[in-house]
């Protein structure tokens, strides 16, 4: 197994709470990892459905049988029904981390722990392979374009799975399916178009109006239709930051996915090759990089500080994080491998207006070079931990 950086938070949080919730996108490796933690614990799956029936006839004998023991219940919001039931075992002392519930609809997950288990239950969300993951276990590639493509899901990884065919079943299988049963979506290409502008908006500010009307559906339903992809963990959002220094900012949110290599196949991309004078490379590559900052930060247990800035003029910032308030910590995400100086334009509007140094300014590029500027310092992208260490 690959080792995850989530598992000493989720070792962590069955110290403190009767319960833990790992949940994330479908098969970004939630199974593996808290089977692999508890090795000796049972294990029920409820898709299957001799086991949901069980569940969902008889909830407290369900959970009844496994008070003493504990066990793994995957995909637990199938049955929606064993939350009540198992609020009242998780307040007797003596259930601390027996307790483990995983699940891919985020959404139904916090509907049903917010209603029955607050306070009871230590929560960690999981996306597929950080960067640092893979290269920790020996598997790097070759050049940047080659995550675009792939990804970073960990199949993609333990078995010789061709990208393209992996992605082509994980739509039909797993988004087609599980979204549009609960959107009630009744034309599956109007669906398949609204997925493929999204992903061909990765790395954008996202204009509502422009999505709805290139998918023939209206704005409020383009709306509902992107929050179930972002709390299904598929994309990602990131807002603007408030702060302003009186100057009139844009109010639209960012879109990323939370794996290039999705994105990657919804845009049409087969080969790796296609990346390299793609129009949507930059995107791509932005989408990566926010995503391995929005990693370092959930297999920490903490929640996204992340931000972008845009003024009505132009000016942007990336990526913004925000440290408590204290803070903030300027970052510009270029694909390019050659260091230019337009990089360096907006951080250094910004530092003036924020009054932000250098030595904690940032461009995270293509490159390979580690240089501090006099705007800036510049990361190439096997080396954000000066970056990291400040999430």
């Amino acid at each position: 197994m690959i080792h995850r950086t989530a598992k000493e938070k989720v070792k962590q949080l069955t110290v403190g709470f009767p319960a833990v919730a790992v949940t994330g996108p479908r098969q970004s490796g939630k199974t593996t990892l808290v089977r692999n933690i508890f090795p000796t614990l049972p294990y029920v799956l409820l898709e299957d459905p001799d086991t949901r029936r069980f569940a969902e006839e008889d909830p407290r004998s369900f959970l009844m049988q496994y008070q003493q023991t504990g066990i793994i219940i995957d995909e637990a919001q199938n049955v929606p029904e064993l939350f009540s039931y198992l609020q009242g075992i998780l307040d007797n002392k003596d259930t601390t981390g027996k307790f483990i519930l995983t699940g891919s609809q985020n959404f139904l997950m916090m509907e049903k722990i917010s209603q029955s288990l607050t306070g009871r239950i230590g929560l960690v969300k999981l996306l597929p392979f950080e960067l640092n993951e893979l290269w920790q276990a020996g598997l790097e590639k070759k050049s940047y374009e080659e995550y675009l493509f792939s990804g970073l899901y960990p199949r993609l990884y333990v078995e010789k799975i061709i990208p393209s065919d992996y992605y082509a079943a994980y739509v039909q299988t797993y988004l087609e399916r599980d979204l549009r049963q609960l959107l009630k979506v009744q034309s599956l290409s109007i669906f398949q178009t609204f997925l493929r502008m999204c992903a061909n908006r990765v790395g954008q500010v996202v204009n509502f109006s422009s999505l709805a009307n290139d998918c023939g559906i209206n704005y409020k339903t383009a709306q509902g239709w992107l929050s179930l992809l972002e709390t299904s963990f598929i994309v990602f959002l990131v807002r603007t930051h408030h702060k302003n220094f009186n100057k009139r900012l844009i109010q639209m949110p960012k879109l990323y996915f939370t794996d290039p290599g999705l994105a990657a196949y919804l845009i049409g991309i087969r080969r790796p090759k296609e990346i390299m004078n793609h129009p949507m490379k930059g995107g791509l590559f932005e989408s990566l990089i926010m995503s391995e900052f929005l990693k370092y930060r959930y297999n920490r247990g903490l929640d996204s500080n992340l931000y972008f800035w845009r003024d009505k003029g132009g000016k942007e910032i990336d990526c913004l994080i925000d440290r408590m308030g204290l803070e903030l910590i300027p970052v510009e995400i270029k694909a390019g491998r050659t260091i230019s100086g337009d990089y360096f334009k907006n951080i250094e509007y910004w530092n003036k207006l924020s009054g932000q140094v250098p030595e904690r300014s940032f461009v995270v590029y293509g490159g390979d070079q580690d240089q501090q500027r006099i705007h800036a310092r510049v990361l190439p992208f096997d080396h954000l931990d000066p970056v990291m260490e400040l999430l």
